[in-house]
Order: C-alpha cells, then sequence, then structure tokens
C-alpha cells in the first residue's frame, strides 16, 4: 500500500490525503498509519491548510541521498502489484 500511495505522488505531485485514500480504495484511519510510516522514514511531507492536508513526495531529498533508486523502485511498480 506504502508502495502505492508513493506512485500514486510520484505521477501527481502534491495531493490531498483525502484524493490518496478515496483513490486506493482505503480507510482514513489505514492511510494515516501508512502517511506516518512515509512521513517518518523521510519520503513524504505532509502540510496542512486548515483541515485540509495534503502529501507530496520529497523526491528531491531522496535522489539526493540515494540516486535513482526511487525512480528505479517506481518502474517496477507495476511488476510489484
Amino acid at each position: 500500500m506504502r508502495l502505492r500511495i508513493v506512485d500514486l505522488l510520484a505521477r501527481q505531485g502534491e495531493t490531498e490525503c483525502s484524493v490518496i485514500y478515496n483513490a486506493l480504495g482505503i480507510s482514513k484511519s489505514n492511510a494515516s498509519h501508512h502517511f506516518r510510516v512515509l512521513r517518518e522514514c523521510g519520503l513524504i511531507l505532509r502540510t496542512h491548510q486548515g483541515q485540509q492536508q495534503s502529501a507530496r513526495l520529497r523526491s528531491d531529498e531522496f535522489d539526493e541521498r540515494f540516486p535513482g533508486l526511487l525512480r528505479a523502485v517506481l518502474d517496477n511498480v507495476d511488476s510489484a502489484a
């Protein structure tokens, strides 16, 4: 599920969290768990504007530390699903 979230963010850029969990067909609480894990490992950044929450992939920072890794993983998402 986290790989699918990362793939969605890579394709769409910054996205409202509700759009993500609706697109993936998961509950808000399930999505919150996955967002927390992704945030704690440094892959995503969540922002809040009022009650609206968005997430974005920290691809620039990730690529700086691990050049090419994120792209290699995302290029193989369909084969992993």
